[in-house]
């Protein structure tokens, strides 16, 4: 009797090993909708991309393009080119070519009214930019003018005549050279030595900025509706997230929480080993509020950077199903920017805002293709 009841109970604790089998396998095998929506996005950001190099070139009033090389101490020319390294033309590189080496150019800190432009060796040498006209004259490539967190690049001719400064593409595609900064303070970092004030980039033409101050951000939902994007503190108490145009221009615009009459706190994608980066607004002391969409029935759906490409982090808003909603700044006008994480470094902290880790700024940019 005694074996038979063994027999039992060694029979029943062999059923309860294959039905627990049987389940850890059905949950494995379980979808996650989000989870492999995001994997599919990475996947397809993460292909490998065939780099793509844009000229650059000064725009005469005549119709005619004119190289823009750097020049060393010695009078040697070098290219200096647009890099489009991934499925994106929203922010693109734009670096010298010395040899087998990739030199950055940037804006310098300077005193006077323009702003120099420079390739910066790793050893702290400068190579001066010039535009190069038919006849072999130089002319010089300045930052000339500040309009909130971009700054205008011209060369200028002798007479004083500002020439446009673009990056074409091999297709004949055209975006503008900007200097962009992400600070409010002149000097944003130092690289090599070199103090820097700008950033420059390749950015999409934009058309007149309009007058309008603050553009409303936004989930837009299949259906064609908007769900309002908010910052949440940690009492459940919500604020107005826009995005800022503070100058005469909506190719780089800051995204802010306005928390109370007079705070405007910045917002930032976080550092983080999530496959989604968290989007936070920060506080002073350096408190964090959740940034959602609302659905109009009250729904809260997160809002999280999802995938990278190149420069470029896509922010979107996730529903309860995993389904993703594009992010936009949208003017009074109708004007319709993308909400994008930007990086200005391949590392993966940008900087630090009140003591928290940041992965990418928050901006609105010109839809691009």
């Amino acid at each position: 009797m005694k074996t038979l009841l063994d027999r039992a109970f060694v029979f029943s604790k062999i059923q309860t090993l294959i039905i627990l089998s049987f389940l850890l396998i059905f949950m494995a095998c379980k979808k996650d909708p989000l989870k492999d929506k995001v994997q599919a996005i990475n996947t397809t950001i993460s292909k490998e991309f065939k780099t793509i190099y844009w000229a650059i070139k000064a725009v005469h009033p005549e119709g005619k393009f004119l190289d823009v090389k750097a020049i060393d101490g010695y009078g040697n020319t070098y290219d200096i080119k647009g890099i489009q390294d991934a499925n994106q033309t929203s922010l693109m590189d734009i670096n010298a070519f010395v040899g087998d080496k990739q030199i950055p150019v940037k804006l310098l800190v300077n005193n006077g009214k323009l702003t120099p432009v420079k390739a910066i060796a790793k050893d702290g040498t400068l190579y001066n930019i010039y535009a190069i006209a038919s006849n072999g004259d130089r002319l010089n490539i300045k930052g000339i003018e500040r309009a909130g967190n971009i700054v205008h690049i011209k060369a200028i001719a002798k007479d004083g005549t500002y020439y446009g400064v673009k990056a074409v593409s091999p297709t004949g595609a055209l975006n503008d050279v900007k200097g962009v900064k992400t600070s409010k303070e002149d000097l944003e970092y130092t690289l090599y030595g070199a103090k820097i004030y700008a950033h420059i980039k390749a950015l999409p033409q934009v058309g007149s900025a309009g007058d309008n101050f603050l553009w409303h951000i936004v989930a837009i939902h299949p259906k064609g509706y908007t769900l309002e994007v908010k910052a949440i503190d940690k009492d459940g108490n919500t604020y107005p997230v826009k995005a800022i145009k503070d100058a005469n221009q909506c190719c780089f615009l800051d995204i802010k929480a306005f928390v109370g009459d007079i705070d405007q706190l910045p917002i930032k994608m976080l550092a983080s080993d999530e496959a989604n980066k968290p989007i936070k607004a920060i506080g002073n002391d350096g408190s964090l509020y959740d940034i959602m969409a609302f659905d109009p029935n009250g729904e809260k759906f997160d809002i999280k950077g999802v995938g990278r490409s190149g420069n470029i982090i896509h922010v979107k808003a996730i529903n309860e199903e995993g389904k993703f909603y594009g992010v936009k700044a949208l003017s009074a006008d109708g004007q319709l920017n993308d909400v994008k994480g930007v990086k200005m470094f391949k590392i993966p902290v940008e900087s630090k805002v009140n003591g928290v880790k940041i992965y990418a700024h928050l901006k609105a940019l010109p839809q691009s293709k």
